[in-house]
């Protein structure tokens, strides 16, 4: 079976290219110390809201874990 992959979605609601660039360079860096985690097969795709770009580091890493958490707990996601 494949590994887990993930995609990113972030719009030009987001920022400029610059914002919209530092935003999935942070957020593939998260997903990559997570995606071991996920079951071989699984498909992550995360959208980057408005609000993304003033958070900081370590509050996109909580958001992106209660995230995962979130789609666990509906069944969305297997770990």
């Amino acid at each position: 079976m494949r590994p887990a992959r993930a995609g990113f979605v972030v719009s030009k609601a987001v920022g400029i290219a610059v914002v919209r660039n530092r935003v999935k360079r942070r957020l593939r860096d998260l997903v990559r110390e997570r995606i071991g985690d996920l079951q071989p097969g699984t498909d992550l795709v995360v959208r980057a809201l408005p609000g993304v770009a003033t958070r900081s580091y370590s509050q996109l890493a909580a958001d992106l874990d209660g995230a995962l958490a979130a789609a666990s707990a509906r069944g969305k996601v297997r770990r």
